[in-house]
Order: structure tokens, then C-alpha cells, then sequence
């Protein structure tokens, strides 16, 4: 797994954006209780389930690899100009 330049940037905008499909699709919304940790799992499972992402291998899926897959899915969505992408 290659690191990626301002991943925790990347991982913090894909919550965001996440939060937003989430609530969009009626599928839910994330609460100002939720932890990091659920959140991160919750979007990833979304977009597994949505097909948006590929699923990690079985005993793959730690906090660390699905933090690395939000920031894939989120340095995709972005404008190619866009500050974390620099």
C-alpha cells in the first residue's frame, strides 16, 4: 500500500462528502456521537455495498486499509486542482 500524499486530509474530506451521499441516498446520517472509527467503517461498507469502491481482502479490513481506500475514492472525485491533491 503506497501512502498517499495528505491522506488524513483526503480521509477527513471523504467523511465529509461521505455524509452527504449517506443522507442523500436516505440511508442514513452521521451523529456528532459517532466515532472516527464508525464513520470510516459505515462509508466504507456504503460504498462497497454501492459498488464505488473495491472490498479489501477478508482480513484485510482494518481501520488503516479502508482509511486508504476513502482517500483512493475521494482523491478520484476531486477536481484534478483541488489543494489536497497538491
Amino acid at each position: 500500500m503506497k501512502k498517499i500524499k495528505n491522506e488524513a486530509e483526503l480521509v477527513t474530506e471523504a467523511l465529509k462528502v461521505g455524509a452527504s451521499y449517506a443522507k442523500a441516498r436516505g440511508v442514513g446520517e452521521f451523529e456528532n456521537t459517532d466515532s472516527a472509527k464508525e464513520k470510516i467503517t459505515y462509508l466504507y461498507r456504503l460504498l462497497v455495498h454501492d459498488k464505488q469502491i473495491q472490498a479489501l481482502a477478508k482480513g484485510q479490513d482494518s481501520g488503516v486499509n479502508m482509511k486508504h481506500k476513502l482517500a483512493l475514492w475521494i482523491s478520484r472525485k476531486l477536481p484534478e486542482d483541488h489543494a489536497l491533491l497538491k
